[in-house]
């Protein structure tokens, strides 16, 4: 059967994109991205902007790259879903799981932040991670594709859409109050030296939870199911268009680890 299709173009915020995106794998259709929605993590990660008129304008400038992407299975194999950018566990899907529907519709990404800091101080439920040979126990772990996080912020900083592996960052603490800290980490770009925080590369984890325990997990920022999950990278899954400023990122990135450079920021 012939390619009925020679482009989609996903219009929207990163829940579309992934939704778009979960059709398409395994095809060799290019993904066009305009963004629309929240965040739009996807298209700042790439450049695009925030701006569906101007991100349209270069969509001709643009080449077709195939990545890999991420797979998740939870709630004992019920839920089995692809991601483009990055899956969180622990604190961050738990704000997804709060976040008011009518405030979002209202605010945006204002109502992340107030269901992030309405938890501030409560004790937060600690799972297991199982990644390069290692037990690792923590309330959040963040499994990404992308340096961006949020829109706003850059919480992984040596990954790509490129890359055929994860940036994985776990943090540890039983409660909100070290997670100030770890945001103080993060926009002063220490987040790596603070003790408390590790970071790893990885194609393939597992995460568990006590049975008491009800740990959730969102994949591009939308609620996908409860541990215990697996998460692994599937190779060669989608083709992207991307812009030429991304393409260039990945070039200047290549030739500094060829170099053994690192960049400061």
């Amino acid at each position: 059967m012939g390619r009925c299709f020679d482009l989609v173009l996903a219009t929207g915020g990163d829940g579309t994109i992934n939704e778009v995106a979960e059709g398409m794998i395994h095809t060799d259709v290019p993904l066009g991205i305009l963004p629309g929605g929240t965040a739009n993590v996807l298209a700042t990660e790439m450049k695009l902007g925030s701006r569906m008129h101007r991100a349209a304008a270069h969509l001709a400038q643009c080449h077709p790259h195939r990545i890999s992407v991420g797979h998740v299975t939870c709630r004992g194999g019920q839920v089995s879903r692809h991601f483009l950018l990055m899956a969180g566990i622990g604190l961050d899907a738990h704000i997804v799981y709060r976040v008011s529907g009518p405030l979002k519709a209202r605010t945006g990404k204002f109502a992340y932040w107030v269901a992030g800091w309405g938890l501030l101080g409560r004790a937060l439920p600690q799972f297991h991670v199982r990644v390069a040979g290692r037990d690792r126990r923590c309330s959040f772990a963040l499994v990404s594709k992308v340096k961006n996080y949020g829109g706003d912020l850059e919480i992984a900083r040596d990954v790509s859409l490129f890359d055929d592996h994860f940036e994985v960052v776990l943090f540890e603490g039983a409660s909100t109050l070290p997670y100030v800290k770890y945001l103080w980490g993060v926009v002063t770009n220490s987040l790596r030296s603070m003790r408390g925080v590790t970071t790893l590369q990885a194609d393939s984890l597992e995460v568990s939870a006590p049975e008491d325990e009800r740990i959730h997990v969102q994949i591009d920022g939308e609620f996908a199911g409860p541990l215990p999950a697996r998460i692994r990278i599937v190779p060669n899954a989608l083709t992207v268009l991307v812009p030429p400023e991304y393409e260039r990122s990945r070039s200047v990135a290549t030739a500094m680890q060829g170099s053994d450079l690192k960049p400061n920021s």
